[in-house]
C-alpha cells in the first residue's frame, strides 16, 4: 500500500471534511512517514492543514486519517477557550490542563501507569455522540516532528487521553470500540450525563436492565 501525498494535495479542497466513521481509512492502520517526507514542503502542509480542520472543527486533536491521508501523524491542542466550556472543577477532576499545539509524527504512545481514568470522549469522526471510556491515566509519547528530529515527553490527564485517542486512529481504531457500550448518549443527553461523576451514570445506564 502506498499513497501519493503531492497528488492528494493537488486535488484536496482548501478545507478537506473530516471523514466520518464507516469510511475504509478509519478503520486500517496509517502508513509510516517515509525520510523522504521529512522536512518537505507537502508534509509541512498536510500538518497545517489538519490544524486548520482541528480549530475549524473544533476539537482538541486530529489524525491524518481524519481527513483521508492514511499516514502516522497526528495533532493536538487544547487551549484556554476550549477549556473553559467546562467548569473549573470538571477540569480539575480531568486533570485537563492547557495543551500546546503538539504535532507528532510516526508516533508511539505507551502507558506509564497501571491507573485509568473513565470519563466521557467524543470524536470528530463520530459526530453527534459520546460514551465513557477507561484510558491510562498516563503515557509516554515518541516520534519525530516534521523535519525529523526527536519528539518525546510524557502527560497525565486529559492531555494523556487526547494523545491515546489520536493513536487510536492510526491504528484503525475508533474510541466506541474501547467504549462502555451502554454509557453511549447522543447530543441531547450528553451535556448532562458528561456532568455527572462517573459512577452515577453507571449507575443509571450499565448498572440497571430493561424488562421485556
Amino acid at each position: 500500500m502506498s499513497f501519493d501525498l503531492d497528488a492528494w494535495l493537488a486535488s484536496a479542497p482548501p478545507s478537506p471534511p473530516i471523514v466520518q466513521a464507516g469510511a475504509g481509512v478509519l478503520r486500517r492502520g496509517a502508513l509510516e512517514v517515509g525520510h523522504h517526507l521529512l522536512g518537505t514542503p507537502a508534509l509541512a502542509r498536510l500538518v497545517e492543514i489538519m490544524v486548520e480542520a482541528m480549530r475549524a472543527a473544533p476539537g482538541v486533536g486530529l489524525a491524518a486519517p481524519q481527513i483521508g491521508v492514511p499516514f502516522r501523524v497526528f495533532v493536538a491542542e487544547d487551549d484556554a477557550p476550549r477549556m473553559a466550556q467546562q467548569s473549573a472543577e470538571a477540569r480539575a477532576l480531568r486533570q485537563r490542563v492547557s495543551l500546546p499545539l503538539t504535532v507528532v509524527v510516526n508516533p508511539r504512545v505507551v502507558p506509564t501507569t497501571g491507573d485509568e481514568a473513565t470519563f466521557y470522549e467524543g470524536c470528530l469522526s463520530v459526530r453527534g455522540y459520546g460514551a465513557l471510556v477507561p484510558r491510562a491515566a498516563a503515557v509516554a509519547v515518541t516520534g519525530v516532528d516534521i523535519h525529523g528530529s526527536p519528539v518525546g515527553f510524557e502527560v497525565r490527564g486529559w492531555p494523556a487521553r487526547i494523545m491515546q485517542h489520536e493513536m487510536d486512529h492510526l491504528n484503525g481504531t475508533l474510541y466506541v470500540d474501547r467504549m462502555i457500550a451502554r454509557s453511549l448518549a447522543g447530543e441531547q443527553e450528553l451535556p448532562r450525563l458528561a456532568a455527572l461523576p462517573v459512577a452515577e451514570v453507571l449507575g443509571e445506564l450499565v448498572s440497571q436492565r430493561g424488562h421485556a
